[in-house]
């Protein structure tokens, strides 16, 4: 009989296991970088990078919806997990969720939203998955 072990889950804190880290970032009021698919491909690409994981793939953006829900969908999986990002056109904002098993510093996720999309308001929180 194998014995259950939790050596899989790789995120310590506070001598505590957990599965994973989940980053969600809301922001409001952001400048037109968030209107171009290409931008968003380039960044959900570049924060890849910046958070020191890989890429499973190429990113898959797309511009689809109605009237006031018109706007940018993008799913870019990772070897731990997948980064997703939806915006609305018109509101200019922009909702973001970054899940990995793998640690990451989400203060690298905020600083790159506020340098890349300049948003009026910004609001983030980091859940600790089990």
């Amino acid at each position: 009989m194998a014995v259950a072990t939790d050596s899989y889950k790789r995120i310590m804190v506070n001598g505590v296991r957990h599965y994973g880290k989940h980053a969600i970032v809301d922001s409001s009021g952001c400048n037109d970088n968030l209107l171009d698919k290409d931008v968003i491909r380039a960044w959900i690409k570049e924060l890849v990078d910046r958070i020191d994981m890989t890429a499973f793939g190429e990113p898959i953006v797309e511009r689809f919806g109605g009237g006031i829900e018109t706007g940018i969908s993008a799913v870019q999986l990772i070897e731990t997990s997948a980064i997703v990002i939806h915006t609305n056109d018109q509101a200019r904002d922009m909702y973001l969720d970054v899940f990995s098993c793998k640690d990451f510093d989400e203060n690298d996720i905020v600083a790159f939203v506020e340098e890349t999309f300049a948003p009026a308001q910004l609001n983030s929180q980091v859940f600790l998955r089990r």
